[in-house]
């Protein structure tokens, strides 16, 4: 098993859109051992590699106790017009859930650990969950989609957390060439 520190709101690494994966190889499949092994420690639904750290296109998800699951390179292909709106958290915003609005269903495509394509098709928790970690992918964080009131009531819990403030951790640079995809 192997955990590894959830950077927290304030990092810029959840800002910063994450690049496609190229290479199907052991990395990957270490990443994406180390993305299910940390969200289910932390008893997340779900768990985006920038998360992590690492600015790739992967997420891990683990919903209504199913077998976990994970999705490379995810693509939304349809969101229902029927909307959900519920209490909505995330990893890297410890203890603080909001009212989020996010579409019903949602049907998603992008490759699994060894390149192979599939499908993720989902309603309610699993429709939020996709949603919630492709933004991830996309530097987009949850309290972006709050309405204008309750991203204000948001900004104020944030910084008046325990956590707020808390210094990202090092990171090494690799002496080599990492093309912005460092593990």
């Amino acid at each position: 098993m192997t955990v590894k520190p959830i950077r927290l709101f304030g990092d810029p690494v959840l800002r910063t859109p994450a690049e496609p994966v190229v290479d199907f190889d052991k990395e990957l499949r270490q990443l994406v051992a180390d993305l299910t092994d940390t969200m289910l420690e932390a008893h997340g639904l779900g768990l985006a590699a920038p998360q992590l750290g690492v600015g790739l296109r992967v997420f891990t998800y683990h919903v209504d106790d199913e077998e976990p699951g994970h999705l490379i390179n995810p693509q939304i292909m349809e969101l229902s017009e029927q909307d959900q709106e519920g209490e909505e958290g995330c990893l890297s915003f410890p203890g603080l859930y909001f009212p989020t609005k996010r579409a019903w269903r949602v049907r998603a495509r992008g490759f699994n650990m060894h390149g192979d394509l599939v499908t993720v098709e989902g309603t309610e928790m699993l429709s939020r969950c996709v949603q919630h970690e492709i933004d991830h992918l996309d530097g987009v964080l949850f309290i972006d989609r709050l309405d204008r009131e309750t991203r204000k009531y948001a900004m104020k819990a944030i910084r008046e957390a325990e956590w707020a403030g808390e210094t990202p951790p090092t990171v090494k640079v690799s002496p080599h060439p990492t093309f912005g995809r460092a593990f």
